[in-house]
């Protein structure tokens, strides 16, 4: 059986026979209390996108973790999720593969967006979370490692956020995202990591930069593995503040040693690079409490417009979020900014619709 301070990882394109190798190696039957448990697996599905992009959880992993349960007798099984705000998880659930899976292995989705919700004492922080959670006995996590432009990193702590409904989603942002989501580690246990490693973003929490590592791990402690995504990224793990929180609140451990991963098989590759693309497009946002989809979608906008050599032509910063609610200013994406001289609609607008009304600006004024 895997130990608490373990990291089990496996290499190879067959995703969900290394799945039902890994789950079999970590023994994952073992550890739930019986099999009339009520299991809930939590993908990443983020936005409506395939795997393939580094967004979302490849659903050949789910698929063998479905197999593996349903071999050895669990059937009271239950895919839950709720995509960030913006766009719909009906819609993640068709274009990701969910819904086949689902009717294929006879297991019901549940959509967290239009789920109700109930209050609860999150280590002191009262916190709405989907009344689904209230029927899940043993949690199976299963996030994307990926960067993300708000955070540095998301993967185990923060995939739990899609168990909030949309207003609480909003309300973590203005409450600055971390301190939230450590709490939210106290409200919604894990009991079974399987971290999606096979092409996660590792700038865009929503995709576009997939980065192939063709790898999938096991591990039972959501802060170990997050501790180790900021060492893989080469990130401090004190830059990524709801880590240590979580800690803090005993939700797991920082205590990670590279000599407790063990992998099965043939090694792969693991130098996962050191830059972002995302640091010189932040220094062009003046950024207050936005939500993640807002914010997610204006910098691979802004990525484009520096692709065409126009982002240093921009004749201001942009300025984004729910702080900027009943201000004015120059430039705002969101409908937060809509006492803006220069305004983007949407909650959120979506890339495409932000980069071409900048680059309209921007030629607009140069005229």
């Amino acid at each position: 059986m895997i130990r608490e301070n373990e990291i089990v990882r496996i290499y190879g394109r067959e995703y969900k026979e290394n799945t039902i190798r890994l789950l079999e190696e970590t023994d994952l039957a073992a550890l739930i209390p019986s099999r009339d448990s009520r299991i809930g697996i939590k993908p990443n599905l983020v936005s409506p996108t395939e795997a393939s992009w580094g967004a979302t959880t490849h659903p050949e992993i789910v698929a063998g973790l479905l197999e593996y349960l349903q071999d050895r007798g669990f059937h009271n099984i239950v895919i839950a999720e709720g995509s960030w705000v913006g766009d719909r998880t009906s819609e993640a659930f068709d274009l990701c593969g969910y819904r086949e899976l689902a009717d294929h292995y006879g297991v019901r989705l549940v959509d967290a967006q239009k789920d109700q919700f109930r209050v609860r004492d999150c280590a002191g922080m009262d916190l709405k979370i989907c009344a689904c959670v209230d029927d899940i006995d043993f949690m199976i996590n299963v996030p994307v490692l990926k960067g993300h432009c708000q955070t540095k990193i998301t993967c185990a702590l923060k995939n739990m956020k899609g168990l909030i409904p949309n207003t609480e989603k909003r309300h973590f942002h203005s409450m600055g995202l971390h301190k939230p989501i450590a709490h939210l580690s106290a409200g919604i246990r894990q009991d079974f990591i399987l971290v999606d490693h096979i092409c996660g973003d590792l700038d865009f929490e929503d995709g576009g930069n997939p980065v192939v590592r063709n790898c999938i791990m096991a591990a039972r402690d959501p802060v170990l593995v997050d501790t180790m995504v900021c060492h893989l990224l080469h990130i401090d793990p004190a830059q990524v503040p709801y880590i240590g929180m979580a800690a803090d609140l005993g939700s797991g451990s920082m205590d990670f040693d590279p000599s407790l991963v063990r992998t099965l098989g043939e090694a792969g590759k693991e130098d996962l690079p050191r830059e972002r693309k995302i640091v010189e497009l932040q220094d062009a946002v003046e950024e207050v409490e936005s939500c993640s989809a807002c914010y997610g979608y204006l910098i691979p906008a802004l990525q484009m417009l520096k692709e065409e050599g126009l982002l240093d032509r921009l004749p201001g910063k942009i300025a984004i979020g729910q702080g900027w609610r009943g201000k004015t200013g120059s430039i705002g994406v969101g409908n937060c900014t809509s006492g803006f001289d220069f305004c983007i609609k949407g909650c959120p607008p979506l890339e495409t619709q932000i980069y071409e009304e900048l680059k309209t600006l921007i030629v607009s004024l140069e005229k």
